[in-house]
């Protein structure tokens, strides 16, 4: 089963941003963590099943500080949970989705990652995601 687990908003303050979604979305911001190797700082706003991550970039040079130098702030990615990332990713990569991990790597919220280059899909970057597990 394949479910939107989240999705990423690039933001350039998370500070003001957090305010501002708490009032968007009439709940608090259950969650923040800094992810060293992203280079970013993040939100987690509950929604219904599914979740909303602000990243603010920790490094002029991380991905999230020139995604919001190229295109500003917005949705920079959209998650989706999978029950086994090592399986999906060669599911994919056998049917020419381009991996930009070769292998699954740790993120935000106790979970695996690996990214699809948006151009193999449909201009979206795609994140695929795991729960980490003593399994995992």
């Amino acid at each position: 089963m394949i479910r939107i687990e989240h999705i990423g908003i690039a933001v350039a303050n998370l500070k003001d941003s957090i305010e501002l979604y708490e009032q968007l979305l009439n709940t608090p911001c259950y969650k923040t963590e800094v992810v060293e190797s992203e280079h970013v700082s993040t939100a987690f706003f509950r929604v219904g099943d599914s979740k909303i991550e602000l990243l603010e970039a920790s490094d002029p040079e991380s991905p999230i500080a020139k995604f919001i130098a190229k295109k500003g702030q917005g949705i920079h990615h959209i998650a989706y949970e999978v029950e086994n990332i090592q399986a999906e990713m060669k599911r994919l990569e056998a049917l020419g989705f381009e991996l930009l991990n070769v292998s699954p790597k740790k993120g935000a919220d106790n979970k695996l990652v690996c990214f699809l280059h948006p151009k193999t899909s449909g201009g979206v970057l795609v994140e695929l995601c795991q729960e980490i597990t003593d399994e995992a």
